[in-house]
């Protein structure tokens, strides 16, 4: 997980920007109601849908809007099946990889959207494989490291089977295969330590270095494919500088 250590930095950011634009409605339902209907309805056992329930929470989301939107995932009312998850792939600028989550009710819109995005803005959308292969779904964590001590959290996700952890100012990440999630999800619950993010992200196999200018440029592109309403989480192969970083912050 080289070079993805400031994913909750840019992630924040990002978060702020959403809140701001009235977006984050929208997309925390949109996660309520997959996480629903891929892991069930019940709270209690389903971990990624307590956490969405209380990212809604946190966002002020009404209490009838998030429990609309499990009945949906659970499969119930007459619009219970119109969602349906699409992962899209393209290249932006300066050779960048670009792997886009949606969840949409219509996909011939999506493609059609996501494309134009990508040509808009100097990129181009793939067949399905082209740029896949560079990139591999993991379990992925991120909590607050004052929750847990780096040493604590090792010793857990190691132990779990996780891949990494990673030690991000403030934050903690760990990643692992996609079958260890539950593992250490429960493996945190039991520790009472509650993630910022739980899920399972696409983790590029080998980053991309572009100075901070050609970094921006990237950066800017995926801005705009998360500006669009059925996109959920958009992933890149970029290896974000110090000095990139800090010229985002200050955009």
């Amino acid at each position: 997980m080289s070079g993805h250590s400031h994913w909750a930095t840019i992630r924040r950011k990002k978060g702020a920007a959403d809140a701001k634009r009235g977006q984050v409605f929208t997309r925390i339902a949109k996660e309520i109601v997959m996480t629903a209907r891929t892991g069930g309805s019940d709270i209690g056992s389903n971990f990624r849908l307590a956490l969405a329930v209380e990212k809604a929470r946190a966002s002020n989301m009404p209490k009838d809007s998030i429990e609309r939107a499990i009945k949906r995932g659970a499969g119930e009312g007459k619009d219970a099946a119109a969602f349906e998850e699409v992962t899209l792939e393209g290249y932006g600028p300066h050779g960048s990889a670009i792997m886009v989550d949606c969840v949409t009710d219509n996909r011939n819109r999506t493609v059609a959207d996501i494309r134009h995005v990508f040509s808009k803005n100097g990129g181009i959308m793939a067949e399905a494989g082209a740029v896949g292969w560079q990139f591999e779904r993991k379990a992925y964590f991120s909590f607050p490291a004052s929750q847990f001590s780096y040493d604590m959290a090792f010793e857990l996700a190691i132990e779990k089977g996780a891949d990494d952890v990673l030690e991000d100012g403030e934050n903690l990440e760990i990643s692992g295969p996609v079958e260890v999630f539950k593992t250490i999800s429960d493996a945190l619950n039991a520790a009472k330590v509650t993630p910022d993010e739980a899920g399972l992200r696409l983790i590029a196999k080998q980053d991309l270095e572009l100075n901070v200018e050609q970094t921006l440029q990237v950066l800017r592109v995926v801005e705009a494919i998360e500006d669009m309403d059925d996109v959920q989480n958009v992933f890149h192969n970029l290896k974000i500088s110090e000095e990139a970083l800090a010229a985002l912050e200050e955009e």
